[in-house]
């Protein structure tokens, strides 16, 4: 073999691979950023949030506490979440007072006066519905989750309200029982669309209202527990199923 034989078969240091040790550092220094990322980044938001909300409150209970019982008159600076105080001192009290007679009198004949202004009347009336049905005790809510076939051949996320009552429950064809969804756009859940569905055609999930709501807003990032989402999928696959599986005749005899 000659030299020139020897040099064709060596290696050539150019083409040599580079070793793994600058790829391995890189993806360490990599997943650590990104830890500190999920870390960092949750608190950081819910902290800003919370921050807005109580400077949000302060300002808005600002004209009305007098002058001589704000915190910037006698300290150079002024107290945060000092309104958020007020607002709930004054909304319990409001509370307590309305519970009476009086309250109860001044209350309806209030009522009565926005129930008489065209424009005012259906804005109130709304307004006093949502807030009953969100914060009442005995107020109808979003209670279970489920899927519905929204559009036809997919499958969606909804919540089930309260069945329709009265003339609506009238007028819906058909005799099954129907129930109010709602369906929430992604990422944004405060709007979507309302309809009533046949409760035969939706599929009740084992999964709270909270593990719902995360998965929409983070558009199917976030999926709830293990378990959950095995009974989510073996559910869409049974319905698949069902609506697969030919009808057999009612004349079909058994030889």
């Amino acid at each position: 073999m000659t030299l020139n034989d020897q040099n064709a078969n060596m290696p050539d240091p150019m083409l040599a691979p580079e070793p793994a040790t600058h790829h391995g550092a890189a993806s360490r220094l990599r997943n650590y950023f990104l830890t500190g990322l999920i870390l960092v980044g949750p608190i950081y938001i819910t902290i800003n949030l919370t921050w807005w909300f109580v400077n949000w409150v302060d300002d808005a209970m600002r004209p009305f506490i007098p002058l001589g019982l704000r915190t910037e008159t006698y300290l150079p600076f002024r107290v945060p979440g000092y309104g958020v105080i007020i607002a709930l001192f004054g909304l319990t009290l409001l509370g307590f007072l309305t519970a009476n007679l009086v309250g109860r009198t001044l209350v309806e004949f209030s009522e009565n006066l926005l129930n008489r202004m065209p424009i005012v009347r259906p804005i109130y009336k709304t307004m006093k519905q949502i807030f009953e049905t969100l914060f009442s005790k005995t107020g109808a809510s979003f209670g279970k989750v489920a899927l519905a076939e929204f559009p036809a051949g997919m499958w969606s996320v909804v919540f089930i309200a309260s069945p329709p009552s009265g003339e609506m429950a009238a007028r819906l064809p058909g005799h099954d029982e129907f129930v109010s969804c709602f369906l929430p756009c992604t990422p944004n859940p405060t709007t979507g669309f309302f309809f009533y569905a046949p409760r035969s055609k939706v599929i009740e999930l084992d999964i709270t209202v909270e593990q719902a709501m995360t998965l929409i807003m983070s558009a199917g990032m976030a999926q709830p527990n293990g378990e959950a989402q095995k009974k989510l999928t073996a559910l869409v696959e049974n319905g698949r199923a069902s609506r697969a599986a030919p009808a057999v005749p009612p004349t079909a005899a058994v030889r």
